[in-house]
């Protein structure tokens, strides 16, 4: 079993919270996507020559400004140089500006299955302060269209936290998602990241800082909100229906191998992560050269096990004390239930069928204890 990741690297413009790495420019993408596909097959045996290929994700940037035609050239050299499972899921991340009924008539006849819809908010409030390129009602349209062309494997994304939004907005925003009863939903606070035009909005005085607590408060919200909507909570930011987990993102958390193709994209083989460089110019000269432009590092004992702390913690099954105390040790394992103490005896967190859980409240300081369990 292993996946594949591919990150598209342009946005019709820049939304105000992103550090991702993208180009509002689309001169270099017919150069790119001929890079793209050079990758693909220079990558082939990454993954194994026997791999399996189960999940196929479209990340970005905005996959969905692909033309039906240049996603076909994609799937085909992905078809001819990997071994792709006939049901594996395939992702495309999409706005909602991009996704007219034209647009979802040809992603129907392709290989996608599963759209990840980039909602973020109802309210052009939010949208105007995130410089989102869609309207609130291009975002409804936009669900109602993707759901009558047949897509059933829909996940939406939402934004809480953002300054002026009232907690009575959040459930409005909540309310409206399950309305559509879409079956999966990826939630995440707003973050000021590093030289983001948000940063220097705040900085500015133009846009109020981030308020922590009400942040806190709406994450709660969400999370019992969800949950009387026949959600679960299998991960920190992400809710299904039963059946529409993302297999791909669970990957990720289990630690499985995927294969990062396009600038900034990660691949793990199981003992190592490379990363490609995030400089469009530079992988296109490098993959030009037949040369993959990456570095790479290979994962210590002690790595191994901070990332499991990290993503295992994050997930509704927790970490497996059986898993620390085979793959990395009896020492590691003494040191985990000692720094684990504290934790249980306030509630952030249970002991459950010889795994450590996080309760809600531990959710709300989830990068804390983890970071406390670190060796």
């Amino acid at each position: 079993m292993s996946g594949i990741y591919i990150h598209i690297p342009f946005c019709k413009q820049a939304c105000s919270y992103c550090d991702f790495h993208f180009s509002t420019s689309l001169k270099s993408k017919d150069a790119f996507l001929s890079s793209l596909i050079r990758e693909i097959e220079l990558q082939k045996n990454y993954l194994g020559e026997d791999a399996k290929v189960e999940t196929v994700y479209f990340g970005g940037g905005t996959p969905s400004l692909l033309s039906a035609k240049e996603l076909d050239k994609i799937f085909k050299t992905l078809y001819d140089n990997f071994s792709i499972a006939k049901n594996a899921e395939i992702t495309l991340e999409a706005n909602p500006d991009d996704l007219s009924k034209l647009k979802l008539q040809e992603l129907k006849s392709s290989p996608v299955n599963r759209l990840s819809i980039g909602i973020q908010s109802f309210f052009e409030a939010d949208l105007n302060l995130m410089n989102r390129a869609h309207t609130a009602q291009l975002a409804e349209n936009c669900i109602k269209e993707s759901q009558q062309a047949g897509f059933e494997n829909i996940t939406a994304d939402l934004i809480y936290g953002t300054p002026g939004l009232s907690d009575e907005n959040w459930r409005k925003n909540l309310a409206k998602v399950f309305s559509y009863d879409i079956p999966h939903l990826s939630s995440y606070s707003l973050t000021v990241e590093e030289k983001t035009p948000l940063e220097s909005h705040i900085k500015k005085g133009k846009v109020k800082p981030v308020d922590e607590e009400q942040s806190a408060e709406q994450f709660l919200i969400l999370m019992d909100e969800a949950a009387k909507n026949g959600y679960e909570h299998y991960e920190i930011s992400n809710f299904c229906k039963p059946g529409f987990h993302s297999r791909h993102n669970s990957n990720y958390w289990k630690g499985i191998k995927y294969l990062g193709l396009g600038p900034s994209a990660h691949s793990f083989d199981g003992n190592a992560r490379q990363w490609n460089v995030s400089n469009n110019f530079r992988y296109i000269q490098s993959i030009a050269e037949n040369k993959i432009p990456s570095e790479k590092e290979t994962l210590t004992l002690e790595q191994k096990f901070n990332e499991y702390m990290m993503t295992g913690l994050r997930t509704s099954t927790g970490i497996s004390l059986e898993k620390v105390k085979t793959e990395f040790g009896e020492n590691h394992l003494n040191t985990l239930l000692t720094e684990a103490k504290i934790y249980l005896n306030s509630d952030k967190i249970i002991q459950k069928e010889n795994h450590l859980i996080l309760t809600n409240q531990g959710k709300l300081i989830a990068d804390r204890i983890s970071s406390d369990f670190f060796a």
